[in-house]
């Protein structure tokens, strides 16, 4: 499983020009997963995602996790994150899971989130063409790849 954390102070996402999704402060979570992503996957990225510590405490330091900063999620699956571009010039997304099974992981990642974390997650459409609009803060940007863990 792989998250791209997106430090944002505002985010939307839009499906067919209508927005589905909207935060103000928060992450951006652009999620994909493989053929062998599991509970323990999701469980490990939720549990980092939400202990995260990259807003800024009194002193300018990030030391503060998004449930400090009165922070939410706008949680975007993205297939894409498993592209393979070693070879010429189309990625691959051989690497990228199935829908039937990235699509029940995606939703327990959320599910994950709101009722373990407490923490406030909008989300796209699995599948979708998704229009994804944010103002990256800082920029900050950090990698979560579970096979790490």
């Amino acid at each position: 499983m792989r998250v791209i954390i997106q430090r944002c102070s505002r985010a939307e996402v839009n499906i067919s020009q209508k927005t589905v999704g909207k935060i103000g402060r928060g992450f951006v979570l652009l999620v994909g997963f493989t053929h062998t992503d599991s509970e323990k996957d999701i469980a490990w990225c939720a549990k980092k995602v939400a202990g995260m510590r990259i807003f800024e405490d009194e002193e300018g330091k990030m030391n503060r996790s998004l449930k400090e900063a009165n922070g939410a999620i706008l949680s975007i699956s993205q297939f894409t994150l498993y592209a393979n571009a070693k070879k010429g010039n189309r990625p691959s997304f051989i690497e990228a899971a199935r829908p039937e099974l990235a699509e029940p992981l995606y939703q327990r990642f959320n599910e994950i989130l709101r009722d373990e974390y407490h923490l406030t997650v909008a989300t796209g459409q699995f599948g979708a063409d998704m229009k994804v609009d944010f103002v990256n803060d800082g920029p900050v940007t950090i990698i979560l790849d579970s096979t790490e863990m």
